[in-house]
């Protein structure tokens, strides 16, 4: 039997390896994918995008703040994977009615180390974690290498539209800005909404960062919002490679290096 405890503090039993997954959490379905689990994975939402083939093969169980319950008690899984922003602490506690929920909580780059080692353990695929883990490691030092002579810039990152709202302090994208040597120009919250007039009265934007995702922002938002931050140039980003965890760091890490030597 093994005891674990999940990244908010909830100790788990294990007297099995569990071997029904349902995973509500997209880029985690990619990470178990790639840790060698593709069959064991029964259940997915409507955004699990990747690997692609996954929307044919898997059984679509709703989104990440809604899921069909009794879609999931059918495939009678052995264990829930959650993620404490992705979805909602409701749908935690219903899902706990069905079977273990395994949730975390990534923030940081060692919480995101901490989570591939923690399914290396749970499902018994401790070499294949490890070896993510160094293979994020080496990529990691090797950006940090990169970045290390670039100027850090003074950014907003938007994530929705109508009402604006931006990735703000605590958020796993702020740990990505700053790796990147991009200052957060928002800090009081972790998603706040803005009015564009405010945005920046000082004149202190150097970048604004429009995210593919969860709001698909287009080249025509980044003039509207432009006219706010006169000093400020808008670029598009990829969502996944600022927001999502797990194995998608690997590409992020070269997609930034490729953001920044194509910046004006």
């Amino acid at each position: 039997m093994k005891q674990l405890t999940d990244q908010i503090g909830t100790l788990h039993l294990f007297e099995t390896t569990p071997k029904r997954i349902v995973s509500l959490v997209p880029s985690q379905t990619e990470l178990l994918y790639d840790l060698g689990l593709e069959d064991s994975i029964v259940g997915i939402t409507k955004f699990c995008v990747h690997p692609f083939h996954f929307k044919s093969t898997k059984k679509v169980v709703g989104g990440t703040k809604s899921v069909h319950y009794d879609k999931i008690r059918l495939l009678e899984p052995d264990i829930i994977i959650c993620n404490k922003e992705e979805n909602t602490q409701e749908m935690v506690e219903e899902l706990r009615e069905i079977c273990l929920v395994w949730v975390t909580d990534i923030s940081t780059l060692e919480d995101n180390f901490q989570m591939i080692t923690d399914f290396g353990q749970i499902f018994d695929k401790r070499t294949e974690s490890r070896k993510w883990n160094d293979k994020l490691a080496f990529a990691l030092r090797d950006f940090k290498n990169f970045i290390r002579e670039i100027p850090v810039r003074k950014v907003a990152y938007f994530i929705w539209k109508n009402p604006y709202m931006v990735a703000g302090v605590g958020t796993f994208i702020d740990e990505m800005l700053r790796l990147n040597h991009f200052q957060n120009h928002f800090v009081s919250e972790r998603y706040p909404e803005i009015e564009l007039e405010q945005m920046d009265e000082e004149n202190e934007l150097d970048l604004i960062l429009l995210s593919s995702e969860p709001f698909p922002f287009k080249a025509e938002d980044g003039y509207e919002i432009s006219k706010s931050a006169q000093n400020a140039q808008a670029i598009l980003v990829d969502g996944e490679m600022f927001s999502w965890h797990g194995s998608r760091l690997f590409k992020a890490f070269e997609y930034f290096k490729f953001l920044h030597k194509n910046m004006g």
